[in-house]
């Protein structure tokens, strides 16, 4: 019987950071083709070209630490409330409080339900 070879390929996906993805900008916008940067990085020129297309987008954000996807629902609400949060944990903490994650996420919906308060809506209805 003859033996065939089996090419697996990796159900996982390779995850970029934020931080990588801008060193991978600057090092394009620096003149580095993009098949050297796939090469360098071991990434396929598609997701390398991916990057850079988006790179407007990356550029802009200032994520959480940690995270990696960009998602579209995500709004600066967003990033006010996880900093916001990150400010009362860190009290809290210093403070020597147990926090658990259901009192995480109380005090997250807490302050994102201000914010949204804080924050001018547009209705139909004004019009």
């Amino acid at each position: 019987m003859d033996r065939k070879k089996v090419c697996k390929k990796s159900s996982a996906k390779k995850k970029m950071s934020i931080e990588l993805k801008r060193e991978i900008i600057e090092k394009h916008e620096q003149g580095v083709r993009v098949v050297d940067l796939s090469r360098q990085y071991g990434r396929s020129t598609a997701m390398i070209c991916s990057v850079l297309k988006r790179k407007e987008s990356i550029k802009s954000v200032t994520p959480a630490k940690g995270l990696t996807i960009i998602s579209k629902l995500r709004t600066s609400l967003h990033e006010n409330m996880e900093k916001l949060l990150m400010v009362w944990v860190t009290e809290k903490q210093l403070q020597g409080d147990t926090l658990t994650q259901t009192i995480i996420c109380e005090k997250a919906r807490a302050i994102y339900g201000d914010l949204l308060k804080q924050t001018p809506q547009t209705s139909i209805d004004e019009a």
